[in-house]
């Protein structure tokens, strides 16, 4: 059994060199005393265990528990008065019963018209939030019962799917072997100290009030902490807490050709003490001001091809949205997927100036919080550094336990939301470029292209929301990113003009061969990205990067007009 913090109620501690894996989280709590849930998931599995793998002509052969024990805190407030206020405590569990063995279960993909997706099914479990062994047991009881008679179902339909569908092209197994580990170190789940940080967001949020074109704003403060309990029939014993602590800030506006315009901006940290102070939000406040009310007389453009300039944390977006889903292990196998660069490892798919590798066990990126940091990921394979692409040659998958050819093992990507079943995620994806220039040089050499090319301007993506990309087969094998603000650079010397009204759109394979040159300006994104397995966080570490060829669309918008009215507190007619 390979270890990583020792001892349920001894007092722990790290053990010097124990695997190359030893973990040691210096502010962590290792518990002095019996943890009550754990011992309930220990008992429960493996009394479930010894009966149900020899209760059925098709045993059960692994027996998982996942639960989320948790605290969220959550405060919001408009122009200086509060709009919502919880303090809400869970507790949730997650069952994986497999049947059948480890080269046939359950999980197994349909095909045919009952194909189902890998990883969609949601099955939320509540369980008692007080430390009472008794009623916790019979919740894991009655739940495993359940699951374990869903998953029976589902073999059969597996076996009957596959006696009369084509041979599927990847035959691995469906699930892999991994070392079992056992590791405590969670987080208080105590409460905020709400007074100071209610007037502290009236403050915050009072601010945006004298603007009378924006037509919504406000300001959120998020407090998550969380410890997840991983126990399976391997021995794995995991506690690990995390705490996410997010301030942001939001404001809208509305064009009178129906086009909705937004600008926002997101302080992460895992600490309270941590945020930046009021001046420091209150400045990036005013800077976002200045931005949505130029988005409002910014001119619309046209579809376009042409150079352009992605700007740092957009880059981290765009790299995530483009690559970053397409080299998750289950879509190398799942029949219906598109499967773009299933057989591509040892080629180039990316410029030979771009490496990227996702590495959850970073905390950090010069001294910034990374929200996709994990130890564990959601089946109690410890997190590791992995190489995607090297030099533009791509070299992995991620992978959760489910095997795919060529990757027999799981290199700790596995990940879900509460409820949800894992699929190999992303946690924090970095781009890295093997040469690169000041920005101020990368705006030179873009001015160059847009000359070269002919083209009356170039576009420089400042800020990027997020996007979508199609990666199954019943669909066109394209993405569509989001530009929050975009400006249109020209090569005579006029001064950059902000533009509205476009997203960018391409098809993956052509789309990352045309990065020229990167900059020295590396930046982090963080945020939550939703997939099957529903939404996780996530990071991504990218330089501003500049494209030769980039296409852009007419974005989507209502046909609504903006408030016949203006805001009360700027309608002097009102006012009277």
């Amino acid at each position: 059994m390979r270890k990583i913090l020792t001892g349920w109620g001894s007092g722990g501690g790290c053990r010097a060199a124990l695997s190359a894996l030893l973990v040691c989280a210096g502010a962590a709590r290792v518990w002095a005393a019996p943890d009550v849930l754990m011992s309930a998931l220990d008992a429960e599995l493996k009394r479930n265990v010894q009966g149900l793998s020899r209760a059925e002509k098709v045993p059960l052969y692994h027996l998982g528990y996942e639960v989320w024990d948790g605290r969220d805190y959550y405060a919001s407030a408009t122009v200086g008065a509060m709009t919502g206020e919880y303090d809400y405590r869970y507790r949730v569990l997650g069952v994986d019963a497999r049947v059948g063995s480890p080269k046939l279960d359950n999980t197994h993909q349909v095909k045919g018209p009952e194909a189902w997706r890998y990883g969609q099914n949601a099955n939320r479990i509540d369980l008692p939030t007080d430390d009472d062994a008794a009623a916790l047991r019979a919740g894991l009881w009655l739940n495993t019962d359940r699951a374990y008679k869903d998953a029976l179902n589902r073999y059969t339909k597996v076996e009957t799917n596959k006696s009369v569908t084509a041979t599927e092209e990847d035959g691995s197994d469906d699930f892999s072997s991994e070392e079992p580990v056992v590791h405590a170190d969670t987080a208080a789940l105590s409460a905020v100290d709400a007074g100071p940080w209610r007037e502290r967001l009236r403050r915050l949020s009072r601010a945006l009030k004298p603007y009378a074109f924006i037509h919504q704003s406000g300001v959120l403060l998020s407090v998550e902490t969380e410890n997840r309990y991983i126990a399976n029939s391997e021995g794995t014993r995991i506690a690990a807490g995390s705490r996410y602590v997010t301030l942001s800030y939001s404001m809208t506006s509305q064009t009178t050709d129906g086009m909705s315009l937004a600008r926002s901006k997101s302080y992460n940290s895992d600490s309270l003490a941590d945020l930046p102070p009021d001046d420091v939000v209150l400045r990036d406040m005013k800077v976002s001001v200045a931005e949505l009310d130029a988005l409002r007389k910014a001119p619309l453009i046209s579809p376009y091809s042409g150079p352009a300039i992605i700007r740092n944390r957009a880059t981290a977006v765009y790299f995530h949205e483009i690559l970053g889903h397409r080299l998750e292990g289950h879509r190398q196998k799942i029949e219906g997927e598109g499967q773009t660069f299933t057989k591509m490892v040892g080629q180039r798919v990316v410029s030979p100036l771009i490496s990227v590798y996702d590495d959850p066990t970073l905390s950090r990126f010069r001294g910034t919080f990374l929200r996709g940091a994990y130890a564990f990921d959601d089946e109690g394979v410890p997190s590791r550094r992995l190489p995607l692409v090297e030099h533009g040659i791509l070299k992995n998958f991620m992978t959760s336990r489910m095997p795919i050819k060529g990757f027999e093992r799981s290199n700790g990507h596995g990940r879900r939301e509460k409820g949800r079943q894992v699929v190999p995620r992303m946690g924090n994806t970095i781009i890295e470029a093997s040469e690169t220039v000041s920005y101020e040089k990368l705006r030179e050499r873009l001015i160059d292209e847009i000359r070269r090319q002919g083209k009356p301007y170039g576009l420089i993506f400042d800020d990027i929301a997020g996007g979508f990309t199609m990666t199954t087969r019943e669909r066109p094998q394209s993405f569509k990113v989001l530009p929050l603000l975009v400006y249109r650079v020209y090569a005579d010397g006029r001064p950059d003009e902000p533009v509205r009204g476009v997203d960018i759109v391409g098809t993956p394979l052509a789309a990352f061969a045309k990065i020229a040159a990167a900059a020295d300006d590396d930046a982090v994104f963080n945020g939550s990205c939703g997939a099957e397995s529903g939404q996780v966080p996530v990071s991504g570490v990218a330089p501003s990067v500049l494209v030769t060829e980039i296409e852009v669309e007419r974005k989507a918008k209502s046909s609504e007009q903006p408030p016949v009215l203006p805001v009360p507190f700027h309608d002097e007619e009102a006012a009277r």
